[in-house]
């Protein structure tokens, strides 16, 4: 739904019922206090007379609205409906979280989109009801409020972090839109009073030291080795272990690993049971632990009750921005659900989603990445498949940073090597590996047309047109491209026809092949139902 398509009773409804499926698909502008919120705020429902519904974050901010100090709306999940449009709007915004309107500017962003500033500037204000600008500006000041709550990060640190391009800027943003100077923020809500009572940095994973001139560390150089931890909403349910037990299944050797305590690298224990105990929902024990290697150091993703907790460990802060916006996607933050289960649920797939009411789609940190491990995981086994990335990593990637390590200890795998990008693996020796020369071939063309900007994997194209130069490059066929569409590009209707182990498991349950069009617009989630109901 679109700015003018709001429904004023139904938003108000909503609110009142402090109704958690809405969160993050509209926010309430209160104009008697000039404070904006999620529908899920749980302070006092104010009167009708006094709310406005915006469709975006930036929409109320753009009204003069600051966001609420109870129901921090930075940590909103996204609203699942542009993936499920994929047009330009929601392929802009995709754009903005990863950073392309900070680093190009509007120019820039419509550059990327193939279309011109008017007409992007036009889409926005119709969709949204404020410019690209300021949503880019908006998803700055929320990282930065986010980031003055939740850790012990320098101002200064702060800035940079949250894609401003210098402190005065930062400053003058804060004090414009929100009325207060960072330091006011973090004195009134910050975690420093609270860590002086408690003989601890929150936010800095192990860190008990502060800025200095004496040679001390800081909190960022303490954040670079020990960790900046923030938390990413989810909508609930969401079963974490099973995105985690997929992404270890496939993960390649020295770019990221996953960790189960006193468990296996397939997430069960001896008995082969479920080592969450509770059919792996997030908080359910906590216990997988998920690391990679980003440009100077690592992350880590852990599930922690109602978040997922994203542990950076880099001394080149300025990434975080982006690295927040890959995470989300790589584990499906934004999905709703409520909405997937409203479908599938009335099918012939309602025992697999009632069995499974939190799965997700697990999606990509790198499009690139994820579209050469689909093209090496052609008619091979995903552990055959796995072993020839971690080859084609440790020939062709680069070190993350010295040292860069899952902190665990001497036994724990190294994750310190970024995998290549497509320029790199243009020139790229791949004989050797254990590909054939087919394969090869794919690779080089895959990454050439990547390099070369005809093909787009960080979702600014349309998703069926992306699918559609895939299909041009030699090797790549249906069940190839659909499955890049359905992990590299978001896209929930993807379908990998063609898929042996769907059509066995379609067959097993009695379901016609037919039945597949009754799963629109979720049949990536469809897909992800039947591999898990193959495995079980």
């Amino acid at each position: 739904m679109t700015t003018r398509q709001l429904d004023f009773d139904a938003c108000y409804l909503a609110v009142s019922a402090r109704d958690a499926r809405f969160d993050g698909r509209f926010y309430t502008a209160v104009t008697s206090t000039g404070i904006y919120c999620r529908p899920i705020c749980p302070a006092r429902t104010p009167a009708r007379k006094n709310v406005r519904f915006y469709r975006h974050a930036a929409a109320a901010e753009a009204a003069g609205f600051r966001p609420c100090r109870r129901c921090r709306p930075e940590l909103s999940p996204g609203d699942p409906g542009w993936d499920v449009r994929a047009d330009l709007v929601g392929r802009a915004l995709r754009l903005i979280d990863d950073g392309v309107a900070d680093e190009h500017g509007v120019a820039g962003l419509a550059h990327r989109l193939h279309v011109t500033e008017r007409h992007l500037h036009r889409l926005f204000a119709a969709e949204l009801g404020t410019g690209p600008l300021a949503v880019a500006r908006t998803r700055r000041l929320l990282l930065a409020k986010q980031l003055l709550t939740e850790t012990a990060l320098p101002i200064t640190d702060v800035a940079f972090a949250a894609g401003f391009g210098s402190v005065r800027q930062f400053n003058a943003a804060m004090k414009e839109s929100y009325g207060f100077a960072p330091g006011e923020l973090r004195k009134a809500v910050g975690p420093l009073a609270a860590a002086s009572r408690a003989g601890r940095t929150p936010g800095i994973e192990g860190a008990g030291t502060a800025t200095g001139t004496d040679g001390a560390p800081t909190a960022s150089s303490a954040a670079a080795a020990t960790g900046l931890g923030l938390r990413l909403a989810f909508r609930r349910p969401y079963d974490a272990q099973s995105v985690l037990r997929f992404l270890a299944a496939r993960a390649i050797p020295g770019v990221e690993h996953v960790t189960w305590a006193g468990t296996d690298a397939t997430g069960t224990d001896a008995t082969g049971t479920d080592a969450t105990g509770s059919g792996g929902a997030a908080g359910s024990g906590g216990v997988a632990r998920y690391t990679r290697a980003v440009p100077g150091g690592s992350i880590t993703l852990q599930p922690a009750g109602d978040h997922i907790r994203l542990t950076v460990r880099t001394a080149d802060t300025r990434q975080l921005a982006r690295i927040v916006a890959r995470c989300r996607r790589l584990l499906d933050l934004d999905a709703d659900p409520e909405a997937v289960a409203s479908i599938l649920g009335s099918t012939a797939l309602a025992p697999l989603v009632a069995a499974r009411p939190g799965l997700r789609v697990p999606g990509a940190f790198d499009g690139f990445e994820m579209a050469v491990r689909a093209v090496v995981g052609q008619q091979i086994s995903v552990a055959g498949a796995r072993t020839i990335l971690g080859r084609l990593a440790a020939r062709a990637g680069t070190p993350a940073a010295e040292g860069a390590a899952e902190p665990d200890g001497d036994a724990a795998p190294v994750v310190g090597v970024l995998f290549p990008g497509p320029d790199r693996l243009v020139g790229a020796d791949l004989g050797g590996l254990g590909l054939t020369t087919r394969r090869v071939a794919t690779l080089t063309a895959l990454a050439e047309a990547v390099a070369g900007g005809e093909i787009d994997l960080d979702g600014a194209d349309d998703p069926a047109e992306t699918t559609a130069r895939l299909l041009r490059l030699p090797g790549i066929g249906p069940w190839t491209a659909n499955y890049i569409a359905l992990r590299s590009l978001g896209d929930p209707d993807a379908w990998p026809d063609g898929d042996l182990v769907l059509r066995k498991t379609m067959a097993r349950l009695g379901i016609a092949a037919a039945e597949a069009e009754r799963w629109r617009p979720w049949r990536a989630y469809a897909a992800l139902h039947l591999w898990s109901a193959s495995a079980a």
